[in-house]
């Protein structure tokens, strides 16, 4: 059995090198031989072939239960060499579950207006130290926007508020809708920066409490008001909308929805941007352990299922933005941190919630720096001629914002800090 188990373990790792422990203790390595070597040991039989039948769902299970560990390297190294195999060498024996799971991807993405709730509050609405403890000052639990290399997380999320409010080209007055806020940073930068409008929503109870903690300490309360409310229920027209990471929540089959939505809530002249994680290699499915364990009902989508019903929509594109690596930098910054408050988050949850948060960020942030994922940037509006006709603009009006923020005093700060 050891040399069964040997044999189809070594169809995962053709590449590197990856020195295997089984639960009985006999020893092999997979790969060629190439890279700093890893280590990994399983404790327990079913654990180990588990892993082999279905590793998409049963190794990120395997770590957190403790019967996968790691003797020398870290998950996250185990998981860089696992991504960076040739994706187009499938075992024969998991094609069928990934049809099954292709097939069962309307089922997983079925987000009424009820379950949207559920599974916001099952990833947002957890302990807010813990989001205290990895993210940035602001709170940006999306991807930062990395100007040249070694730039801080604070200041790379503040590049990509910068770099959104530009693409809005923002004017006094004006009215923003901020299609799931989060803890509301966006919002009050682009009312304190831009001397908007913002209405945020969301579904998360926790987000929306510490939005609007946040806008009254920052005395900006009159212009940057916060809802708990599900954005299909929005009823104005906005001079401006703005989403970001709120997108891969909505579920293929709500696509058209979506931006029916947006079109009816966007003014004539007005302009959207939307920002978004993307896969590259087409339609697919979320793969299951992240289901289960950290955003059910999500789903990243390809290009080509979110333009056609931006066409549908009867809006325009006026601008796309690939952000490669950007996110990749994001989450390494984020486990980096995580992982500096080890000890604190055990004491919050427990050993199995760190192992299963470290398993989601490392393999999120492999995802994006071995697999091609992406960050998108659309622009859409309804008239060809609502921005620029060259993209200097944005440059320009970066450039502004960053003078501006010189200039503020004091700096926004999170409710309680």
């Amino acid at each position: 059995m050891n040399r069964l188990f040997q044999r189809l373990l070594s169809f995962y790792f053709r590449t590197g090198t990856v020195r295997v422990t089984t639960a009985s203790g006999h020893g092999f390595t997979c790969g060629d031989g190439s890279g700093e070597p890893i280590a990994i040991r399983f404790t327990s039989v079913r654990a180990q072939w588990a892993c082999v039948f279905d590793p998409e769902l049963k190794l990120g299970e395997a770590y957190m239960d403790g019967t996968l560990v790691m003797e020398r390297g870290s998950i996250a190294d185990l998981l860089s060499i696992g991504m960076r195999q040739n994706a187009t060498v499938i075992p024969t024996w998991v094609r069928p579950l990934w049809a099954l799971r292709l097939l069962a991807r309307p089922i997983q993405q079925f987000n009424r207006r009820r379950q949207s709730r559920r599974n916001v509050a099952h990833h947002y609405d957890l302990d807010g130290r813990l989001y205290s403890l990895f993210l940035d000052a602001d709170r940006q639990y999306s991807c930062a926007y990395f100007e040249y290399p070694g730039q801080s997380l604070d200041d790379a999320q503040l590049a990509k508020k910068r770099h959104l409010a530009a693409k809005l080209r923002l004017a006094s007055g004006q009215t923003v809708l901020d299609i799931g806020c989060g803890w509301g940073g966006l919002g009050l930068y682009l009312a304190e920066m831009a001397d908007v409008a913002v209405t945020g929503v969301t579904l998360s109870e926790e987000q929306h409490r510490i939005a609007n903690a946040r806008a009254a300490e920052s005395g900006l309360s009159g212009k940057a008001q916060f809802r708990l409310i599900d954005y299909r229920d929005v009823a104005p027209a906005f001079d401006r909308i703005v989403s970001v990471g709120m997108f891969e929540h909505v579920g293929a089959r709500f696509y058209n929805q979506f931006f029916e939505k947006c079109a009816a809530l966007l003014k004539d002249d007005g302009a959207m941007v939307l920002h978004f994680i993307s896969r590259s290699e087409g339609p697919g499915y979320t793969n299951p352990w992240v289901a289960k364990y950290i955003f059910p009902g999500g789903y990243i989508p390809a290009p080509s299922e979110v333009l056609p019903a931006i066409e549908r929509s009867g809006l325009l594109v006026t601008d796309i933005e690939f952000l490669r690596l950007h996110y990749a930098e994001t989450l390494k910054a984020w486990r980096t941190r995580f992982l500096a408050h080890r000890e604190e988050i055990t004491r919050i949850y427990d050993e199995r919630f760190v192992r299963m948060w470290e398993f989601y960020l490392a393999a999120s942030e492999m995802a994006f720096r071995e697999q091609n994922m992406m960050v998108m940037q659309i622009q859409l509006t309804k008239r060809q001629d609502v921005v620029p006709i060259t993209r200097d603009y944005i440059a320009q009006e970066e450039a502004r914002l960053r003078r501006f923020e010189g200039e503020r005093v004091p700096p926004i700060r999170l409710a309680g800090e």
